[in-house]
């Protein structure tokens, strides 16, 4: 999957800048709302249990200042990704204890045929390595910059 074939599962109407949640679970909560006001999903409730039990084994707050929020489940026919921003960071259990400000939720149907589902993710590990990335995408305000960080990294 190319840097660009990563850029286009992002849509504006799925983009948070400003999330103002202060906990994991209203965090989840908001990105989900936002989904299903663009997206037909069959219970909102359900994601947001999945996400949870899923965070139960483990944070998915991996790196400095970002999660990755993420499962499969069949309230969803279609590969879905939310990105959302926190300026003051979120407590999201993070390993470092540090709060977490990017996230990067991706849904998933319990089956695709391509395994869309963990190419994206490990494209979006790959790309928040880097300070500088992590930095640029701490500052976005718009749909177009998110795009065109995402869009010219390495594949």
């Amino acid at each position: 999957m190319t840097s660009q074939e990563l850029a286009s599962y992002f849509k504006d109407t799925l983009c948070i800048f400003d999330l103002k949640a202060k906990d994991k679970r209203e965090a989840l909560a908001e990105m989900i709302n936002v989904l299903a006001g663009e997206h037909p999903i069959k219970d909102k409730d359900i994601i947001l249990e999945m996400l949870l039990n899923r965070e139960s084994l483990g944070s998915t707050a991996i790196a400095p200042g970002v999660a990755f929020p993420h499962g499969r489940t069949l309230a969803t026919r279609d590969l879905l990704l939310v990105f959302a921003r926190s300026a003051d960071g979120v407590s999201f259990d993070a390993v470092d204890k540090e709060p977490t400000r990017l996230f990067f939720l991706i849904i998933a149907p319990p089956q695709d045929k391509d395994n869309l589902y963990l190419q994206v993710l490990g494209q979006m590990v790959n790309i928040i390595k880097e300070d500088a990335t992590r930095d640029e995408l701490m500052a976005v305000t718009t749909f177009e910059q998110l795009q065109e960080i995402i869009g010219r990294q390495d594949a």
